[in-house]
Parts: structure tokens; sequence; C-alpha cells
């Protein structure tokens, strides 16, 4: 056996123990979902000028996780301007990134698919950020909050995410029953969020996911995590409290919750969001799952993973069914 598939063997059986008690972070969640229920998403949406005459592009904003207005790009292809209701793909950012421009999502449009492409809060693009705090933070953005779940940053911005899952189903282009989640990085941290937390989402397309195993990647990660880190460093006796926060967002821990299939990928030099903590959220997903792996790539998504990830959509996403039970439990017994 050579060394690449001894590495890949031992990634496949790297399965850490749960950081919370299961029923216990079940129950945090379906309360907090529920009291999200009735809150009016309070959806706007503003035609943008654009160079695409194909295509139909609005500024969209709807209230998130603590009523900030989330702004995003929807963006609509011939097909749905002529009536027909389509698949669609709402696209998380990676840290510090923004929305961007239409041009950016040219291949799902010309794949005749809706786009809602969302700002992650206070980060790169539009939108702000109404969270207060009775604490002071490190420089960035995730540390703020970290020792009181409840008004963490990473509370806000996983609802802002479930929230935009539920406007993109309330558009009228939107075939409900076909909607995937997108993102690299943060945004792929954030798609596998939203689909273990809201049944809508329809498939899963996470490369290089952030939030997974992340007491590990609060040791090891050299990005967003470090902010995390330096805190703790000014503030050891909060060690405990930062974990118990961390814990009730990390996907090692909400695998098992996601129904929909999944696409991942992995570099194994990626020092960011490094293997150990993608296998270890990869091997508790119970439904139907595919991980990609690039041994010599970093913290990258290529061309070759995005034309995968266009291949898994065709497929995940042409009768608008998440797979059976059966399927599952079949997957499980290989």
């Amino acid at each position: 056996m050579h060394a690449i598939n001894r590495r890949k063997n031992d990634l496949l059986a790297y399965r850490p123990s749960v950081t919370m008690d299961v029923e216990e972070l079940n129950q945090y969640w379906e309360n907090v979902l529920n009291s999200y229920a009735e809150r009016p998403l309070d959806v706007r949406r503003q035609t943008v000028e654009t160079p695409i005459t194909t295509v139909r592009t609005e500024r969209l904003t709807f209230k998130g996780g603590d009523d900030t207005p989330i702004h995003g790009l929807y963006i609509v292809p011939q097909q749905g301007l002529n009536g027909a209701k389509l698949p669609c793909v709402v696209i998380y950012q990676g840290y510090t990134g923004d929305k961007g421009l239409p041009e950016r999502y040219a291949a799902w449009l010309l794949l005749g698919y809706a786009v809602f492409a969302v700002d992650a809060r206070g980060q790169g693009g539009e939108t702000g950020n109404l969270l207060t705090s009775d604490e002071g933070f490190v420089k960035g953005w995730v540390s703020q909050g970290i020792t009181n779940t409840e008004r963490s940053y990473y509370q806000a911005i996983t609802m802002d995410a479930v929230r935009a899952v539920d406007t993109a189903a309330l558009q009228d282009e939107v075939d409900e029953s076909r909607i995937a989640v997108v993102g690299a990085s943060q945004g792929g941290g954030l798609s596998l969020l939203a689909a273990a937390l809201n049944t809508k989402v329809s498939a899963v397309v996470a490369d290089i996911p952030n939030m997974c195993h992340m007491d590990f990647g609060l040791m090891n990660s050299t990005s967003s995590l470090t902010e995390i880190a330096q805190y703790i460093k000014r503030y050891p006796e909060r060690l405990n409290a930062v974990l118990s926060t961390l814990a009730h967002f990390d996907l090692l821990n909400l695998a098992e919750r996601i129904k929909a299939p999944v696409l991942m990928s992995v570099g194994w030099k990626d020092t960011v969001c490094m293997p150990e903590t993608i296998y270890a959220v990869y091997n508790r997903i119970r439904s139907l799952k595919q991980l990609n792996d690039y041994p010599f790539s970093g913290h990258e998504v290529s061309e070759y993973q995005n034309r995968e990830s266009i291949l898994f959509l065709q497929e995940a996403l042409k009768n608008g069914l998440k797979p059976s039970i059966d399927a599952i439990e079949q997957q499980d017994q290989n």
C-alpha cells in the first residue's frame, strides 16, 4: 500500500467523539428554530442593472438571525422569466468575502438554475451586523459573543444561512423541492449547517468546509479560528465557555441531522480547513455522500472540482427527491 492510500485509510477511520450531548444539542436547535418560525423574513426585491440581458438580477434583502437586513443577489435566467419553476442554488461566501457581481454565477445560470448569492454579515459585502455584544472581542468577527451561545456571531450567521433557504423557497420562480446550498470554506460550513437545520435543502456542495471539528481547528487552523485562539490567550479562564459555544455550531455534532445528498472536497495540504476536520464530519454524515480528495491541494477549489459540483447537482436535483431512508441504510451497510 502506497502512502496516499495509507493516508486515505487513516482519514476514513478518523472518528473523534462528539463534543456535546446530541439530545441536548437537538433540543437546543429545535428551540431556536421554533423561536424563528413566526418571525417575518420581510423580503424586499430591487432590480439591478447588469450587462447580461438574458437574466433578471435583483438585490434581494431579508431579515437574518437578529433582524439584520441580509443582502443577496437573486438572479433568474430566461427559463424562469418565461414562467418555469427552476432549481435554485443558494450560495454562501468564504470568510471576509462578498457576493460580488452577477457575472460570477454565469455557469449556474447557463445550466438553468436560479441563483441566490448571500452576503455574510459584517464581512466584505454590503451587509452590516446589528448583533450587539456586552463584552469585547478580538479583531475579525467570529469571537463576537463567543462565551454566550445565544448572542454569538456563530448563531447569528447560522440563522442567516437557514433563513436564506427559506427566502429562496418563497420566490415565485423557484421550485422549492429543488434547492441546493453551495459554498467553500466558511461558505461550505454554512452550507452544511443550513442542511442540518433546514429541511428544505435538497442537496449540498460543501468545498473545503469550515466549522468542522472545531476544537481541533482551534488548536491547528491558520485562519478564522486563530481569532478565537487569540481571545482565549487573552482570557484563558473562559476556555470552557468558548468550547461550549463552539460545540453548538460544530458540524461534528450536527452531521447526523443532514438528510440531503452531500458532495464535499478536501485538500490534504490545507492548513485552514485541515483534512482531519473535514473527514471527522464526513464520516458522521448518514445521507448519500461523496468526498473528493485532492492530496496535493491546499485551501482552494479547482476547476475540476467545480465541474464535479455541476455534475453532482445535475443528478441530485434532477427529480427534486431526497434519498430514501432505504437508500441511506443501504449505504451505511456498505
